[in-house]
């Protein structure tokens, strides 16, 4: 085997680094090799932002699959969350099928971040993940890596993979390329106890999501299982706009200025996610990268899911090319294909780069419906289809 005494560093315990780590040890029966996910996170117990994810076949359910965790996922799984409602401005329902969980549960069953963190990390080996480690910086040490973190220790590996998300500190060992700036800026909300803070849209809701289209502009949210609502506000803006707008986003009621003037003509219920008690903001610039990228493939370092190929979130595809590239790279490491680590890395790096660069294509098209003037049109009638074709 490829890893036979090796040290395996995975930097990131997000979704795709912990498949990863699951899908390396369940290949390494006989112990032959150490795989460690180092996580910024000071402990598990840390609250999981981020939408609910509806995994695919083929990708993201795959990887779950054969991780040998279905059992466990559809434990927690959460079919209600595909209820979906679309809307205008004014909250006018436009389609509202909530039998569209019945037709999307199978091939794109959802569930929240924090349930698959915690069915993930139980499946790992005792001590296999180090909390509070923030990745700083790393020198090449023999064939293999020094890795230093803010806490002050360090550590060796004989293979790194980074999987830091989309900011990852790890990618520019690898690749000088920048992101290109989607045109597109959101401001992500969260809310706790979402039925006591926002009772009229959480009621709304029924317990899916709802996805609102208007004068080119988008806002998104849905109920998770722990009580609360993460929204989106998003919009087009120039790249500059998040550097020169001089709103202070931990003050509630600047964001909600912004937003009357930003949205202007929108019903005055959505005012409600920005004047409770318990939201914050975070303001999240929109960038993918060139979908011609490439990078010279080394020996002992490469990285997975946003890291690779960051795109927006508006066709549901990144985490699920990332959990596929958790279980495409862990059978290049773990098979017998390929005579050396670096030609099993090229391989799956230049598989990863058309993966990365098909999906953030599909994305890229979709965000244009979806900020078109004709937006709602459009994405009703994609889901009507979606409709009469299951």
């Amino acid at each position: 085997m490829l890893l036979q005494h090796k040290q395996v560093a995975i930097v990131g315990g997000g979704p795709a680094g912990l498949t990863l780590a699951r899908l390396l040890q369940v290949q390494d029966d006989s112990n032959s090799f150490t795989v460690t996910v180092y996580e910024r996170d000071a402990h598990r117990d840390i609250r999981v932002q981020g939408a609910t994810l509806d995994l695919h076949e083929g990708t993201g359910l795959e990887a779950i699959k054969r991780a040998g965790l279905l059992e466990e996922f559809y434990k927690y799984h959460r079919p209600v969350a595909s209820k979906m409602r679309l809307v205008d401005k004014s909250l006018n329902i436009v389609f509202d099928d909530h039998d569209f969980a019945t037709l999307t549960a199978e091939t794109r069953p959802e569930i929240d971040r924090a349930p698959l963190r915690d069915m993930l990390l139980n499946a790992l080996s005792p001590g296999t993940v180090v909390w509070n480690s923030r990745f700083v910086s790393m020198e090449k040490e023999g064939r293999g890596w020094r890795l230093h973190f803010s806490n002050g220790t360090s550590a060796y590996a004989d293979l790194v993979v980074a999987a830091d998300g989309a900011a990852s500190k790890l990618r520019p060992y690898l690749s000088d390329i920048k992101p290109v700036y989607s045109g597109i800026t959101l401001i992500e909300g969260n809310i706790y106890q979402a039925e006591k803070h926002t009772p009229g849209l959480f009621s709304f809701a029924k317990g899916g999501k709802v996805m609102a289209f208007d004068n080119s502009q988008f806002i998104g949210y849905g109920t998770k299982g722990d009580g609360s609502v993460m929204f989106v506000a998003s919009f087009r803006t120039p790249e500059t706009w998040l550097s020169t707008c001089g709103i202070d986003f931990k003050n509630r009621e600047a964001v909600l200025a912004w937003f009357k003037q930003e949205f202007a003509g929108w019903s005055e219920d959505w005012y409600e996610f920005f004047t409770n008690d318990e939201v914050y903001f975070i303001p999240r610039p929109q960038y993918y990268f060139p979908l011609d990228q490439s990078w010279e493939t080394q020996e002992s370092l490469t990285m997975i899911g946003d890291a690779a190929h960051r795109m927006p979130p508006y066709a549901g595809e990144g985490a699920n090319v990332a959990l596929q590239d958790a279980f495409e790279l862990a059978e290049c490491l773990t098979g017998n294909a390929f005579p050396n680590l670096k030609a099993a890395l090229s391989h799956f790096e230049k598989e990863m780069v058309v993966r990365g660069a098909n999906s953030t294509k599909q994305t890229l098209e979709n965000t244009e419906r979806m900020f078109s003037a004709s937006a709602l049109q459009q994405m009703t009638a994609f889901f009507n289809r979606v409709k009469e074709e299951a």
